[in-house]
């Protein structure tokens, strides 16, 4: 129960079709395993309630929420609805992101379009939401934020959008972790390499036309350890590290999920 008594929102809990948990379903799970309650974030109320049910299911407090996180009034709506719920919002956990699936490319490809909607969804989505949460934890003198980014931000990732806005992601944790240490608020960004989630794999198997097992077998050969592929209960259980005490004293860190990928540059 290391999250016993806390009010945590999930953004992005709920997932893309296919097989397997996605990052955002598998962290909203943990969180109220450990004992928070989860407000879960989706802009599909159907998977949100997916998840919220299956906490329910286990004991676990949960309501779903539907959001269109590209728009500041309805961020605004969620931190409020978490907050006049129950009290206070001790963690928020922002996973949402889109690459192949919101029309990413190289750059000789791109459309203006695709670009656009990559950046409202991958960073300006997660500045709203802290812009709304800040408030609350600065007058609580406490609160923790974990942010999604990606591998791609160190790795030789071909898509424009994707890994310009993961990138920003880092710089900004950074900054929200030194503006607001002195509140209490600690701030991480995980870095996730390679996922057997229905985002990162079943995307792709559509994408390009590739079975499941193809594209999962290719994606495997990639990693270091164990020729495995991570799962969303990787990336969760690190948030569940960085969002508890456990993690007291740790805020601007950058960590890498991925594997030993990272351990590989250049």
């Amino acid at each position: 129960m290391r999250l016993k008594d806390r009010v945590a929102i999930v953004v992005g809990a709920g997932q893309s079709p296919g097989e397997g948990m996605g990052n955002g379903r598998a962290t909203a799970l943990t969180f109220a395993r450990e004992g928070a309650k989860v407000l879960c974030v989706d802009h599909n109320l159907a998977s949100a309630e997916e998840t919220a049910a299956m906490i329910k299911a286990s004991q676990g407090t949960a309501v779903a929420f539907k959001a269109d996180v590209t728009r500041d009034a309805e961020i605004k709506a969620m931190v409020a609805d978490a907050h006049s719920r129950w009290g206070r919002i001790d963690i928020l956990h922002n996973n949402v992101g889109v690459s192949i699936s919101g029309g990413d490319a190289e750059l000789l490809d791109i459309t203006e379009e695709a670009f656009d909607r990559c950046v409202a969804i991958n960073l300006k989505s997660t500045i709203l939401a802290c812009k709304h949460v800040i408030p609350i934890m600065r007058q609580q003198k406490s609160g923790a934020i974990v942010n999604i980014s990606s591998m791609a931000v160190i790795t030789t990732y071909p898509y424009v959008a994707y890994k310009a806005t993961k990138a920003a992601m880092v710089s900004f944790t950074e900054q929200l972790a030194y503006q607001n240490a002195q509140y209490g608020i600690r701030a991480n960004v995980i870095l996730p390499g390679l996922m057997n989630t229905p985002m990162a794999v079943d995307t792709r198997a559509r994408e390009f036309k590739k079975s499941r097992a193809q594209v999962e077998a290719e994606r495997d050969s990639q990693v270091p350890l164990r020729r495995k592929m991570g799962t969303g209960w990787d990336v969760a259980n690190a948030a569940l590290f960085l969002a508890s005490d456990e993690a007291n004293f740790i805020t601007g860190v950058t960590l890498p999920v991925d594997g030993g990928a990272s351990v590989r540059r250049g």
